[in-house]
């Protein structure tokens, strides 16, 4: 069944519906400095490298902070925007959050971001997955495929790295 009300007759039994599968939007940087340094740059100093210009529900003059168990944006009049909740919280190697910027919970994808040391300093790993989630699933995909290469070498520059462009 493709929709709870719709009134089309179920698959027959034993059939199962053909359902797209999306690939999860998986990208890693690497940032100078231990891991407990990089993973408190990108979950206590958010506001200072996140593009909020390009990247929030209120635009630029906003604040976007990890608070108790909420990934929450502040607009400078007070509204707020609840980007996310953690629903992992493993300091300083890793956190899992359900992800739903600008719209609800009921249309949330997964967001896992991982830190371990390289030689190079600390490699930040995201995973964006769960696309089934997403109101538009490819449609979402499409739009964090080509968002989280921008924001995350905003993180490496925030970081004293080096993005190579």
């Amino acid at each position: 069944m493709e929709n709870l009300f719709s009134h089309a007759e179920d698959a027959p039994s034993g059939q199962a519906e053909p359902r797209e599968s999306l690939e999860p939007v998986i990208h890693a940087v690497t940032v100078p400095g231990p891991v407990a340094q990089a993973f408190a740059g990108f979950t206590d100093h958010t506001h200072l490298w996140w593009p909020m210009e390009s990247n929030s529900v209120f635009g630029a003059g906003s604040y976007v902070e990890f608070e108790d168990i909420l990934i929450l944006e502040t607009a400078d009049d007070g509204r707020t925007a609840v980007w996310g909740s953690i629903d992992d919280w493993q300091p300083p190697l890793s956190f899992h959050a359900s992800w739903y910027p600008g719209t609800t919970a009921m249309w949330s994808t997964e967001l896992r971001v991982a830190f371990r040391a390289v030689p190079e300093g600390t490699e930040i790993r995201l995973v964006h997955d769960g696309w089934e989630g997403a109101e538009d699933p490819a449609a979402a995909r499409a739009v964090y495929a080509q968002g989280w290469p921008v924001v995350l070498d905003r993180f490496v520059r925030f970081m004293g790295g080096d993005t190579g462009r």
